[in-house]
């Protein structure tokens, strides 16, 4: 069962992966250094993040000696690292950039189908499952490729591969407390969304007192922070409902800045 599960992300992420590729393959030197809503990143620095991002969950998963290594660079700058890598990684030319994402999506493939079952792999939040590292995978890999279709200017697809994104959402509900060193309300809310198909998906207990209900699409943006809470159609039914989409996150690290309102 948890193989099919994990057979069925990685063929979303790859999915989502080949239409960013398809969207910045044929950018000239000056589409790849066109910025994004990220300050700083351009649309190379995108793709580089991922490409590290990839890298580093293969190491993860494979070499204990380099994950180890990357998390003493992460704790000698916690708060530049990243950028440091990104950065580094979108000043090479848009041609070896796109040769090392592919061989990172490819090797982060396989690192997760060899993973045995039940053995957890380390990461920079909490530890997780090789099903649980692929939806992180796409749910960043989405959010980034939203980051590129904003700064260039072209139309986003939205399909119903955001469940992903909508399950980490809501599974890192406790985490977004966690981050900001609140306590969660003990209650899980019921979280009623409809997906691009028009399918409504379902969490939580049918009787919470606390809910939320809208567009799954508002919802996958609100939770990666790239759009402003007031600027969605997501009702939210109770005080702890509302603080959580106040500063909901299922992403990995410290709180973000958000996005402004529109």
């Amino acid at each position: 069962m948890s193989t099919t599960i994990l057979e069925s992300v990685l063929a979303d992420l790859a999915a989502e992966s080949e239409r960013l590729e398809s969207l910045v393959s044929g950018l000239d030197e000056s589409g790849w250094r066109t910025p994004t809503p990220a300050e700083g990143w351009d649309v190379a620095t995108q793709v580089a993040h991922l490409a590290w991002t990839d890298e580093a969950a293969v190491a993860a998963a494979t070499d204990k000696a380099r994950w180890d290594a990357l998390v003493l660079e992460a704790l000698g700058d916690p708060d530049g690292a990243m950028d440091t890598a990104a950065l580094a990684g979108g000043a090479v030319p848009p041609d070896e950039l796109l040769a090392r994402w592919r061989v990172s999506r490819a090797a982060l493939a396989t690192a997760l189908r060899d993973r045995p079952d039940g053995e957890k792999i380390p990461w920079y939040g909490p530890p997780m499952s090789a099903t649980s590292m692929a939806t992180a995978r796409f749910m960043e890999t989405w959010a980034h490729s939203l980051d590129v279709h904003e700064g260039l200017g072209a139309e986003v697809e939205v399909s119903d591969r955001i469940r992903h994104v909508a399950h980490l959402g809501v599974r890192t509900r406790r985490f977004s407390y966690a981050a900001r060193g609140l306590e969660a309300p003990a209650d899980e809310p019921r979280v009623e969304l409809t997906a691009p198909s028009g399918e409504v998906w379902a969490w939580g207990p049918e009787d919470a007192t606390q809910t939320v209900t809208g567009p799954a699409y508002d919802f996958c943006r609100l939770v990666t922070q790239r759009i402003h809470r007031e600027d969605t159609a997501l009702v939210a039914t109770g005080a702890d409902a509302e603080q959580w989409l106040a500063i909901a996150q299922a992403f990995a690290g410290p709180p973000g800045e958000g996005r402004e309102r529109a």
